[in-house]
């Protein structure tokens, strides 16, 4: 019997699944027009074999026919600068910068491309994309405007990578070029509230209010500021106001049902959702996230997973990160935290409830606390009760998770600790910038990380000596 099972097991021929495999179910896929499911397989492909221009110039065809144009041409420049030899990359690069209006940049791949390739395959379809390229406008116009949009991207992309203080530099001379580029100043006011520096991006937005009244994009942000600063009053006048506006622009719509989705105001949200789809809406990442938490939160389960299915499709890390686990895992976890019965420990839990639910929805009914200052930050979460010291706190810990994220939660145990301990203590912590830059660094260099005060303060926008102020008080008070 053993001998048997040895041989049988001898026989086993591993599957094994290479870049090539995957490659291959991409183009089944795509020849059956099932584009999401194409791109996650050619994806897949890439990663496992980056050195295969064919693999990435594939994946490139996939992206560029979903619309996402710039990821596409991401993928060809780099499969030019290893191949020179795919020429057809050329025609593809030419037709995404058209989609994309940058049509100086169009005309010089397509005219690359007959350089190379005069009788290609692709060579009727670049001599018309020329001829249309030449009627559209002068090379002057063209040279401009591929200039601002060339620039507005590498802008959002540091945005994005969290590079806030280079993105604000080229937000700025945008700027000062368009004086009257409302999406710049938009975008500029984003990254000033990411970087810490409230008071700036409020500015932008009064300015943008002032000078384009109505914009939607500064009223949305202006909704976020309020929504994450806890601001409930100033959030329900704006929210009131964006419920009455009927946007003609898709664009618009779907700001409004990103805005109603971050803020909580899922209702809202999902009807905007909804009627983007119904009008054929071709969405990206951010639309299936927010319309599925929209459609969960509004009780429609099925809808929310056949859209997180579409957000897996095209982004595979947010598998097991759905909003039905999201919400149960915050409610084990908070639980978990009240349970430890230290007060910093509980001022966390307290800062989580009020970052991730909202009143109607709240797991945790209100309760009373023996701890004058635990009780004091309860009624500011629940009443939203703004004594100064609760707003200062709740302000702080709000900017260390956004350079930190939520994972490096001992960061902000050990500031809840700090503040409960020095608050009587402390005159003020109204400089939130400063109190949250020092108090990274001192945290870090306690845990033996590479830190130093330059870094703090270009993260949190501030001076070296401002830190070095705050962290000498720090000092003084964790060694008392």
């Amino acid at each position: 019997m053993e001998k048997h099972l040895q041989k049988r097991v001898g026989k086993v021929i591993p599957f094994i699944q290479d870049g090539t495999y995957f490659f291959n179910k991409g183009l089944t896929c795509y020849r059956r027009r099932d584009l999401h499911k194409a791109k996650a397989y050619l994806q897949r492909a890439v990663q496992l074999e980056p050195e295969q221009s064919t693999f990435a110039c594939q994946l490139a065809i996939v992206l560029s026919e979903l619309g996402e144009y710039a990821q596409s041409n991401e993928w060809l420049l780099r499969v030019i600068e290893h191949d020179s030899h795919l020429t057809e990359c050329f025609y593809f690069l030419a037709n995404n910068y058209a989609h994309l209006g940058l049509f100086g940049e169009a005309a010089k791949y397509a005219e690359q491309y007959m350089e190379r390739e005069p009788d290609g395959e692709f060579a009727e379809y670049t001599l018309d994309l020329l001829d249309i390229l030449t009627i559209e406008q002068d090379d002057d116009e063209w040279l401009n405007y591929d200039e601002m949009l060339m620039k507005q991207e590498r802008a959002r992309a540091l945005l994005e990578k969290g590079e806030f203080q280079e993105a604000i530099a080229l937000f700025e001379e945008m700027i000062e070029q368009h004086p009257e580029n409302w999406a710049a100043y938009n975008n500029l006011a984003l990254a000033y509230f990411y970087q810490g520096n409230v008071e700036k991006a409020r500015q932008t937005i009064a300015y943008i209010l002032q000078q384009n009244p109505g914009n939607l994009h500064a009223l949305c942000n202006d909704a976020v500021f309020s929504y994450y600063l806890q601001e409930q009053e100033r959030l329900f006048s704006l929210t009131q106001s964006l419920q009455g506006v009927y946007p003609i622009s898709l664009e618009h719509r779907y700001k409004l049902g990103v805005t109603f989705a971050i803020v909580g105001r899922y209702d809202l949200a999902f009807q905007w959702f909804r009627q983007l789809q119904r009008r054929g809406f071709e969405g990206d990442a951010p639309f299936y996230y927010w319309y599925a938490y929209a459609a969960y939160h509004m009780g429609y389960r099925t809808l929310a997973e056949s859209m997180w299915q579409k957000l897996i499709a095209l982004h595979p890390d947010k598998k097991g990160s759905e909003p039905w686990r999201y919400r149960e895992q915050t409610i084990e976890h908070i639980q978990s935290l009240f349970e430890k019965q230290d007060v910093a420990s509980s001022f966390y839990a307290l800062y989580l409830i009020s970052k991730s639910f909202i009143a109607d929805d709240c797991p945790f009914p209100k309760q009373a606390w023996s701890h004058p200052l635990l009780q004091q930050w309860s009624d500011y979460v629940y009443d939203h009760d703004r004594q100064k010291p609760m707003v200062d706190a709740h302000r702080i810990v709000t900017l260390l998770v956004q350079h930190n994220g939520f994972e490096y939660e001992p960061l902000y145990i050990a500031w809840f600790s700090f503040f409960v301990e020095t608050m009587k203590e402390i005159d003020s912590f109204s400089n939130h910038e400063a109190w949250a830059a020092a108090f990274e660094y001192m945290f870090r260099k306690h845990r033996g990380e590479r830190v130093t005060q330059r870094m703090m303060a270009e993260r949190y926008g501030v001076s070296v000596a401002t830190i070095g102020k705050y962290v000498k008080v720090i000092k003084q008070k964790w060694h008392e």
